[in-house]
């Protein structure tokens, strides 16, 4: 399996990139993005790339690939609409766009977040355009577009988040963390948990293209057989 990873420096990303290059079946990762992430390992390959709106210069490095798993995202506190909808939808639509274009075979994984709203229209600003880039992903020509919606994640291995205000909810909460884990293991992940659920899903798929918590859960684990 090659894979193509966006965000690597994230929380999520970093959690994603490590089961990568723990996978057997994984032979290669690239990861894209401003800025190189700190790893170095021989499956993987970074393109830096300064304008992530444009690939037009790096399309010959974004192909063939067999899934991409999209892990870039920002907090909607403080920004506008506009704002919030220019790195959220019109950043993601830029790479998938691009992808579906040069990897129609592939299997686009979208990191979303809980509660977001599939209507595309409801009140709640950020939930609204989480929802409308979810649609507009399931009709992209790929072979398979899940969105991932997690809520609580539990950081391991030394992942941590860019977002400040989030560096300390997860600071705060470190002690706790586990044992809620333990209390309601279907709700609150962990990024080894989501990472290897994206690498289920793209090896055997997923009876549903919305994940909430409990499917991402249940999908880090191989189907039962038999």
């Amino acid at each position: 399996m090659k894979v193509l990873l966006f965000g690597a420096t994230g929380m999520v990303g970093q959690g994603v990139l490590r089961e990568c290059l723990l996978a057997d079946d994984v032979t290669s990762v690239v990861t894209v993005g401003r800025t190189r992430v700190q790893a170095d390992h021989p499956k993987l390959r970074q393109i830096v790339h300064e304008d992530l709106y444009d690939y037009r210069a790096v399309e010959s490095e974004l192909t063939p690939f067999d899934a991409c798993f999209f892990c870039l995202g920002t907090s909607s506190a403080g920004k506008t609409e506009a704002q919030y909808r220019r790195v959220t939808f019109d950043l993601t639509m830029a790479v998938a766009s691009t992808l579906a274009r040069l990897n129609p075979s592939m299997v686009f994984v979208y990191g979303s977040g809980a509660g977001a709203d599939s209507s595309g229209a409801g009140p709640v600003m950020w939930a609204k355009v989480r929802g409308q880039t979810e649609n507009a992903l399931q009709k992209l020509p790929f072979r398979a577009v899940y969105a991932f919606r997690p809520g609580v994640i539990q950081p391991l291995h030394g992942a941590t988040s860019k977002t400040r205000a989030y560096r300390v909810f997860y600071s705060l909460t470190r002690p706790l963390l586990p044992i809620v884990r333990k209390l309601f293991p279907k709700f609150v992940l962990t990024t080894v948990t989501i990472g290897q659920a994206m690498l289920n899903t793209v090896r055997y798929g997923a009876p549903k293209t919305v994940l909430e918590a409990a499917d991402i859960q249940e999908r880090s684990q191989p189907p039962r057989v038999g």
